[in-house]
C-alpha cells in the first residue's frame, strides 16, 4: 500500500461489539481504519456468533466491570496514548457509563494538548421509530454524549436525543439546533435521513439518502451540510459501524489538511468564516460516503448472485421454518464484502457532493 494512501498515524480505542461470523461493530470498524492506516486497539462490548438480524445468535455481554477492567488493564502499562476514541454498541446503561468514564479519562489525560483526544460516539440506541436497548439506556447517553466531540445518531436516533419528531425540514433542522445546544457537542452527522418524505419542502430523490452534518460556530449556530446518496435497494447490517469507522480515519486526515493550526484547537472546531460545504467535517464525509457506496454496491452485486445461486432448504418443513430459513439465507448473502472490495475505502469510484443547508432553506426561527 502507497504512503501517500494512508491518513496521518493515528491511534483508535474502538470500543463496539464484536461477531465472529459477519462484519459489524468492532469486527468491521477494525478492519475499515487499519486499512487506511490507524492502530487500532479494539475493546468489544460483546462476543456474539453473529449479528442479531439473523435472529438467532448465541454469545455474551460484558458487564460493565469487565470493561472497566479491561481499560484499567490498560492503564496500568501506559497504553492509553490514543489520538481518537471511537465508541458504539453497549449492552446496558451500566456500560454505557463505564464507556463514558473511559471517554472521560482519556480527555483529562490529554487536558494540556488541546486538539489532541478527539471522541466519537455513536449512540447506538434503535432505528426505524423503536429502540432496542432497554428504556435506561437514553438518559445513560444523554448524560455522556455531551462529553463527546462528534455523535453520528440516525434519525430516530436524533429523535430521542433531541425530544422532537422530526416531520419536516423545519423539525430537522430544530432538531440539530437542539442537540448542539442542549448538549454543548461541536459536531453532529445525522446518518440516513429520508428528505424525500419533505417533497413539498425540498427537492430530492424518492431514491436517494440524505446524511446531514454540522459543526458549530463560536456562538453555538449550526453550520449545516447534506449529502444525497443514491439508495441501495438492501438492507446492510454494519454500516453505521463502517461510517463511524471511515470517519474517524477521514475527518483527522481533512483537520491534517487544513494545516499545523486546527489539529490543535479543542474539538477541531473550524473559525466561523469557515463555510459549511469547507468545514473538515464536510470534506471527510464526503469521502466516506463515496467508499460506503463503492464498497455497498459491490456487496449488492455479490448478494445478487449468491441468492441466485443458492435456495432455501424448504422441503417438508412448516411455513415458519421456511421463513426463518430464508431469513437465514438474506442474512448471510447480505454480509458486507468488505476484505475483497477494500481498495474501495482508499480510492472510491462513486462521487458525491456536499451541499450547503441555505439560510432560505432554514426556518424563520433559525435564520
Amino acid at each position: 500500500m502507497a504512503s501517500d494512501a494512508l491518513v496521518p498515524e493515528t491511534s483508535v480505542l474502538a470500543v463496539a461489539s464484536h461477531v465472529v461470523y459477519g462484519y459489524v461493530g468492532n469486527k468491521i470498524a477494525t478492519i475499515v481504519m487499519q486499512s487506511l492506516g490507524c492502530d487500532v486497539a479494539a475493546l468489544n462490548t460483546v462476543h456474539f456468533s453473529n449479528h442479531t438480524g439473523y435472529r438467532q445468535f448465541k454469545g455474551t455481554r460484558a458487564t460493565a466491570q469487565e470493561i472497566s477492567d479491561l481499560y484499567q488493564g490498560l492503564c496500568q502499562s501506559n497504553l492509553t496514548d490514543f489520538d481518537v476514541m471511537l465508541s458504539g454498541y453497549a449492552p446496558s446503561a451500566a456500560a454505557v457509563e463505564a464507556v463514558g468514564a473511559i471517554g472521560l479519562d482519556l480527555q483529562q489525560k490529554a487536558q494540556k494538548a488541546p486538539g489532541s483526544f478527539f471522541w466519537v460516539l455513536d449512540p447506538v440506541m434503535g432505528d426505524q421509530g423503536r429502540l432496542y436497548v432497554n428504556d435506561d439506556v437514553v438518559p445513560a447517553y444523554k448524560n455522556i454524549i455531551r462529553y463527546a466531540d462528534l455523535i453520528l445518531p440516525n434519525q430516530f436516533e436524533a429523535e430521542v436525543l433531541s425530544g422532537i419528531k422530526i416531520t419536516s425540514l423545519k423539525t430537522l433542522a430544530e432538531a440539530i439546533t437542539a442537540i448542539h445546544k442542549t448538549y454543548s457537542i461541536p459536531h453532529i452527522i445525522i446518518t440516513s435521513v429520508q428528505l424525500s418524505k419533505f417533497t413539498s419542502e425540498i427537492s430530492s430523490s424518492p431514491n436517494s439518502l440524505t446524511v446531514i452534518g454540522s459543526t458549530t460556530r463560536s456562538d453555538g449556530s449550526p453550520r449545516l451540510f447534506r449529502i444525497d446518496v443514491p439508495a441501495l435497494d438492501c438492507y446492510f447490517s454494519g454500516t453505521g459501524d463502517m461510517f463511524a469507522a471511515l470517519t474517524v480515519a477521514r475527518l483527522r486526515e481533512a483537520v491534517f489538511a487544513t494545516g499545523p493550526d486546527l489539529r490543535n484547537v479543542k474539538s477541531w472546531v473550524s473559525p466561523d468564516e469557515v463555510a459549511p460545504t469547507d468545514l473538515p467535517l464536510a470534506r471527510s464525509t464526503v469521502k466516506v460516503l463515496e467508499s460506503m457506496h463503492s464498497v455497498l454496491e459491490k456487496t449488492l452485486e455479490a448478494r445478487d448472485a449468491e441468492l441466485y445461486t443458492t435456495s432455501s432448504d424448504s422441503a417438508s418443513v412448516s411455513e415458519e421454518e421456511k421463513r426463518k430459513q430464508e431469513n437465514l439465507r438474506q442474512s448471510k448473502a447480505a454480509e458486507v464484502r468488505l476484505v475483497r472490495n477494500a481498495r474501495f475505502l482508499r480510492e472510491p469510484t462513486a462521487s458525491f457532493q456536499a451541499q450547503e443547508w441555505r439560510k432560505e432553506d432554514l426556518p424563520e426561527s433559525l435564520q
